[in-house]
């Protein structure tokens, strides 16, 4: 590792490289911080699959590999760049492969659109920018003319079909046959196409142009050194690699190559090092530690690096869903919602709490299937990080866990957004609630709350961690409140001395409620409602809806203890 480490405070550091994906960039001039994965490209060459996929979860490095990757086997690359990293000591693997190999190197990251030909056509603009890096195929004199005007071909960018099946194919053969050594074919986030494709239902299309492309650039190429194909998924039963005996796939599941894909705990050590913030290591394992790929504890690398630029801004911050804020969290949010049977729920609650299932794991699942039951949808979740392994797999049985802190608050959140929804629905039970509220009837408004706490509070409680509890049953209770459209509500609004957590404008002002919430540690609810209710007294609570005219007022203290509550009603 260049910069490992400690370094003088005095000395400029090393830029954080936050959304830079290209080794290129990062290696040249050592301007930017790096994570030492080139002995990927040993254990490749040293392997004995010709064709080899990879899978892990979204930023966890895949593809900031593929660019290291295409940076080390190009013809002409700058051997620089490998000074001081793993990779240089293999002496005899540099003279024969750095620099040394024509590289074809694409993203299927982008390949949509809202039909199967848009699509296409943005497959086939990736394909002509990479063709176009080899402007020199036009005049080779190692081509014929037949290939030249094939070449000429793949620059198109509005080509059919059958041209875009071949393309990886032909442009690989064309640099071979010019340069007189075979092709590195590179091809990251494989599977978005099909993600992409089954959200707009042009699926089977699609399959099949993949199917047309993969066969003839990796099966029956004879240009071909080698390739590496990176994605989220395997989704080999799509038989978009059909017949493929060259192919060799590689997950999270597997002790091959498993600290090449996110940060190892020595590494994470290395950099807090290197930046001066040892201090922050044990907050930063809790939230971003906890995967496992093969036998390896790995840190989501987008998380830590994001979270180390923020500290060193301001030491006092506050750890952040960094991963969760990057794409969508569909897969959480539908996997919650069929949480439809009290064994499931369960399931759910354990994880939530820290303990683990053991679920089969299909990590051959087609996008088609993915949604149809929630079994897949474990697979699914294992397979895009929101659940990692706790011990090496039997067979398909896996034991499951969340893996940190960042992943829990995912899926509390969810949870409320599940809770605010189910709460619309249902508007009789609700009545029922604001009504007994309102009638100043602490034990039917008791009753009508902990109905709803037993749906789903006890997963959201243990999911959110120690100091947001209280937050959690508060945004519940106001998810509750604002049901009703002609009362006015208020959160942690200044009154008196001090900042009230509800305070209610009910039956046209005539009538306010104020409520103080707590969470009872300790599941003693009673002497929490008592502090609740102590609190509301002392500090005058509600002065604020005395002055806007309310007649009436009614003190609640509430105390919540995972799925059970405490509804107290001051004496008047």
């Amino acid at each position: 590792m260049k910069a490992a480490g400690a370094v003088d405070m005095g000395v400029q550091k090393k830029v954080l490289p936050i959304g830079t994906e290209d080794f290129m960039e990062i290696a040249a001039g050592e301007r930017y911080y790096y994570v030492d994965k080139t002995g990927l490209i040993r254990d490749i060459l040293r392997g004995s699959s010709k064709v080899t996929l990879f899978t892990r979860p979204r930023r966890f490095g895949k593809t900031l590999n593929m660019s290291m990757l295409k940076c080390f086997f190009e013809i002409g690359a700058d051997s620089s760049f490998f000074d001081g990293l793993a990779i240089a000591g293999e002496r005899e693997l540099c003279r024969q492969y750095l620099g040394k190999c024509p590289v074809v190197s694409v993203t299927l990251k982008d390949v949509e659109g809202n039909d199967f030909r848009t699509a296409c056509r943005i497959a086939a603009a990736k394909i002509s920018a990479e063709a176009s890096r080899f402007d020199f195929l036009r005049t080779s004199g190692r081509l014929t003319p037949e290939e030249r005007e094939l070449y000429v071909s793949l620059l198109q960018m509005d080509m059919d079909e059958s041209t875009l099946s071949g393309s990886l194919w032909n442009l690989s053969r064309l640099l071979a046959k010019h340069y007189g050594r075979k092709v590195i074919l590179l091809i990251d986030e494989y599977d978005v196409p099909l993600q992409k494709a089954h959200v707009q239902g042009y699926y089977d299309q699609m399959v099949q142009m993949l199917r047309g492309m993969f066969s003839q650039a990796l099966k029956t190429n004879l240009s071909l050194e080698l390739a590496v194909l990176t994605g989220c998924l395997r989704v080999s039963k799509e038989s978009i690699f059909t017949g493929l005996n060259n192919l060799k796939v590689f997950t999270a599941a597997d002790m091959e190559f498993d600290e090449y894909f996110g940060f190892t705990d020595r590494e994470v050590r290395e950099l807090l090092r290197y930046y001066g913030l040892t201090e922050h290591y044990a907050k930063i394992r809790e939230w971003y530690d906890g995967y496992r790929f093969g036998r390896e504890e790995i840190y989501c690398p987008w998380d830590v690096v994001n979270c180390c630029r923020d500290i060193i801004g301001d030491p006092q911050v506050e750890p952040q869903n960094y991963w969760a804020n990057s794409s969508s969290n569909d897969v959480v949010r539908e996997f919650v919602k069929r949480m439809d049977t009290g064994s499931a729920r369960r399931e759910l609650e354990i994880l939530a709490d820290g303990g683990s299932v053991r679920r089969e794991i299909r990590q051959e699942l087609t996008y088609r299937d993915m949604y149809t039951t929630v079994d897949n949808l474990w697979s699914l979740l294992y397979m895009t990080g929101y659940l990692t392994q706790r011990e090496r797999p039997d067979g398909r049985m896996f034991t499951l866990a969340l893996p940190n802190m960042e992943i829990r608050d995912i899926f509390a959140d969810q949870i409320m957004a599940l809770f605010r929804e189910e709460t619309r629905k249902d508007g009789a039970a609700l009545d029922k609630l604001c009504g007994a509220l309102a009638a100043g009837d602490a034990g039917a408004a008791q009753k009508a709350l902990e109905g709803y706490l037993r749906k789903v509070i006890s997963i959201g409680d243990t999911a959110a961690r120690r100091g947001r509890k209280e937050n959690f049953y508060h945004g519940l209770l106001l998810g509750i409140l604002a049901y009703k459209a002609e009362w006015v509500v208020y959160s942690n609004h200044e009154t008196g001395d001090g900042y009230g957590d509800v305070l209610v404008e009910a039956e046209d002002g005539e009538l306010g409620i104020v409520i103080e919430l707590k969470y009872a540690e300790n599941g003693d609810m009673e002497a929490a409602c008592r502090e609740a209710l102590g609190q509301i007294e002392d500090r005058h609570y509600e002065e604020m809806l005395i002055e806007r005219g309310a007649a009436r007022i009614l003190r609640y203290g509430i105390a919540c203890y995972k799925k059970r509550c405490r509804v107290e009603l001051a004496a008047v």
